[in-house]
Parts: structure tokens; C-alpha cells; sequence
């Protein structure tokens, strides 16, 4: 194997989350929708999101979609996206951008492993490992 894509769901604001992070990380993402797909089964499921990928250099980074009704999801910390920054300004900016309206978890810093980085939660409730080597 020679990559890992992480694949996140929502509770209905997928749109929402990915527009967010396509304005942070200065990335293109595509939407289909369940109506799109011929897949929605009521109203309610028409405008959900059934597939999202956030693209940056033409290379798909993340992808995420909605739960259906009578899928269950729990959003905790049994997720985490670690980026690795060209920079600790990258780390900074990334750390800002994904902060807004969330929770810093470790504010940017050199750490013992010789890195700087950094950990936020952002306001959809995913957390953000930021780290720039020495």
C-alpha cells in the first residue's frame, strides 16, 4: 500500500465540514449528493451528502459524506488527521484556520521529538495533529 485516505461521515452538515476545510487547506472539493447518485429515498436524504473528496495538486487528500437516516454516528476521538506542514508558518496558519470556532488541544511548539507541531480540535469535532519536521 502506498497511501492512506481518511474517510469521515456526518451528521448532515458534510457540505458544511468539507466547504470549511477547502477554505482551509486552499483545496477543490467535489460533492454527490444521494439524489445525484438516484439513492435518496425521501426529501430528507435528496440534499445529503453521499460522497465528498477534497482535492489538493489534483491528488484527493479526504473524502466524507452523510450518514442516512438510521445510521448511527458518534463523533469522538477515535479519529484523528495528521498533516504533515512544510513549515512551522504552515503549522501556525493550519492551526488558525481549523481553530476557528473549535478547541486548541496543544497550542504550536518545538517538542521533545525535535517537530513543531500542534493539535486542534476543529469545530466539527475532529481533531488535527499539525507537524512540521526540525
Amino acid at each position: 500500500m502506498n497511501e492512506f485516505t481518511p474517510y469521515l461521515n456526518f451528521p448532515n452538515n458534510c457540505r458544511d465540514v468539507m466547504n470549511f476545510y477547502a477554505k482551509c487547506f486552499d483545496a477543490k472539493v467535489e460533492f454527490m449528493t444521494f439524489a445525484d447518485a438516484k439513492q435518496a429515498d425521501s426529501k430528507d436524504t435528496a440534499d445529503l451528502i453521499m460522497h465528498s473528496a477534497l482535492s489538493k495538486n489534483g491528488k484527493v487528500v479526504l473524502m466524507a459524506s452523510d450518514c442516512p437516516p438510521g445510521m448511527p454516528l458518534t463523533v469522538g476521538n477515535n479519529v484523528s488527521i495528521s498533516v504533515g506542514c512544510e513549515s512551522s508558518k504552515e503549522v501556525d496558519q493550519l492551526f488558525a484556520a481549523l481553530g476557528v470556532n473549535g478547541t486548541p488541544a496543544m497550542p504550536p511548539a518545538k517538542v521533545f521529538w525535535g517537530d513543531y507541531f500542534a493539535m486542534v480540535i476543529d469545530s466539527y469535532g475532529i481533531q488535527w495533529l499539525l507537524s512540521a519536521g526540525a
